[in-house]
């Protein structure tokens, strides 16, 4: 059985949606609960968060930004049995046109995503991201913020 190929379409559509905002299929690509660990980012410790709590925090700050487009490559995936581990450089790029400051910034790191075979699919039980660098507008995120809260009225 090729497992491989599902599990990096796995990942990929999990990205494309994060970035086309399908929070219905973000959710349904996740198992019932999911360890999340940004702390790498400053994000805090790492927390186990229901999929709807994790797309609740991402929807406060997402929509800020006029595009985001995250990128990943160079997958190495190991599997056995029922569970995948899945290491793959990322570039995250957030854009908001006529910013001052610059319309883009830049996150590069690689994320360890952990995945289980359930319900006769994969499914991500784990993100870790570990942060390399970032480059452009690091103002962005603030900025998008405020965007973010001003639709939310």
């Amino acid at each position: 059985m090729d497992t491989i190929g599902p599990i990096q379409n796995r990942i990929s559509r999990f990205f494309i949606d994060v970035d086309d905002r399908n929070w219905e299929s973000v959710e349904a690509a996740m198992t019932g609960r999911v360890h999340l660990d940004y702390s790498s980012f400053g994000a805090g410790e790492p927390v186990d968060l229901t999929p709807e709590a994790i797309t609740t925090a991402w929807k406060e700050l997402l929509p800020g930004f006029d595009q985001t487009h995250h990128q990943i490559g160079n997958a190495l995936v190991e599997s056995k049995e029922q569970k995948a581990t899945v290491k793959v450089h990322a570039t995250a790029t957030h854009f908001i046109d006529g910013a001052e400051g610059g319309d883009i910034w830049v996150v590069y790191g690689t994320y360890n995503i952990a995945l289980v075979h359930e319900g006769g699919e994969w499914k991500i039980s784990s993100i870790q991201f570990n942060f390399k660098f970032q480059d452009g507008n690091m103002d962005l995120p603030v900025i998008a913020q405020a965007r973010a809260d001003e639709k939310a009225e």
